[in-house]
């Protein structure tokens, strides 16, 4: 390991993967009746909270099931799991996260969980981490998983106006991944935008750069913000500073509910193909008032997601809504 890859190891800003795994594998060993005897209790509160329509709206938006969603009821039992058999995940994170809330059930209820990246909708109500921003995503029941690596927020005491004119991006390249690639193949090498691949590409090898840590990041005004395999991992961070996350109009959303974000209110869209990129960063560069302005806005949505009492009450509400529409 050389200095720069143990400066990024020691400063990377990411959260801690030991802390996170420490406390899911002490709640994993507690035994799940000290969890499921305070769900009426919980429930109880969040219908006591002077913001529960707030919380009822959030779960609605995550469980879009209704009385009127088609219902394959006996294909959904063969192929839906109790919660006390279900298996660990490839992606252990996911089920830590999802047991989280649902070790607060009885372990004889059902669901269909499914691990990683989902861009599609599944044939049965399921359990995700995403969902392709489109019309008919009902099937997509989301909660807040892997969220050790998702759900980042930072402290940023830099002001927009001290930052570099600049738009940088550090990401991996790969096969579901071609809008990185149309982006690279246009503005690698401009004076406008430090673009660099965190893994090895066969046909350009000298995109490969080292990894930024989030820090780093924070001295440019632009930050780059491209969906990957499901949704960009760093917008809930850069959207929580006093940088801007530059993408195309969004096609994923996950817990953070990116569908209801507002291109050039939270974020600065650009096109497709990436042909505007200079155009946009250099009005808002004349214009810092109204960049200023997107960063508050960014600042005023992430702070809905803050309250950690209010998210698990929430996530509670979305899983006894799955339950009550499945397990009938």
């Amino acid at each position: 390991m050389d200095q720069r890859q143990l400066y990024y190891l020691l400063h990377s800003g990411k959260n801690s993967n030991l802390k996170y795994y420490l406390r899911s594998y002490l709640r994993e060993w507690t035994p799940r009746v000290f969890f499921q005897l305070q769900l009426e209790h919980l429930l109880t509160r969040a219908d006591r909270r002077e913001d529960k329509d707030y919380i009822y709206r959030r779960a609605a938006y995550y469980c879009k099931l209704t009385a009127d969603s088609p219902f394959d009821q006996s294909q959904w039992a063969k192929e839906a799991v109790m919660l006390k058999d279900q298996p660990m995940t490839g992606q252990s994170s996911y089920y830590h996260d999802a047991m989280e809330i649902a070790r607060y059930f009885n372990s004889r209820k059902k669901w269909i969980l499914v691990p990683g990246d989902t861009i599609h909708v599944p044939a049965l109500p399921s359990i995700v981490k995403s969902r392709p921003l489109t019309a008919n995503n009902t099937n997509n029941v989301v909660l807040k998983l892997d969220k050790n690596r998702h759900f980042l927020f930072v402290h940023d005491n830099k002001p927009w106006r001290e930052k570099r004119d600049v738009a940088i991006f550090r990401g991996d390249l790969g096969y579901y991944k071609p809008n990185r690639d149309v982006f690279m193949n246009r503005w690698v090498g401009h004076c406008m935008i430090d673009a660099a691949s965190t893994n090895r590409s066969d046909e350009h090898p000298e995109w490969q750069g080292g990894k930024l840590t989030i820090g780093e990041h924070l001295d440019y005004k632009f930050i780059m913000s491209l969906e990957g395999n499901d949704v960009a991992s760093n917008l809930k961070w850069v959207m929580s500073s006093n940088s801007i996350a530059v993408t195309p109009r969004l096609r994923r959303e996950t817990w953070f509910m990116e569908g209801t974000l507002k291109p050039n209110y939270h974020y600065i869209e650009v096109s497709d193909d990436f042909s505007d990129l200079e155009e946009r960063l250099t009005y808002y560069i004349e214009h810092p008032e109204e960049a200023e302005a997107i960063i508050q806005h960014a600042h005023d949505y992430v702070a809905q997601f803050l309250d950690k009492e209010r998210e698990k009450l929430i996530a509670l509400v979305v899983l006894k809504k799955y339950f009550d529409f499945t397990n009938q």
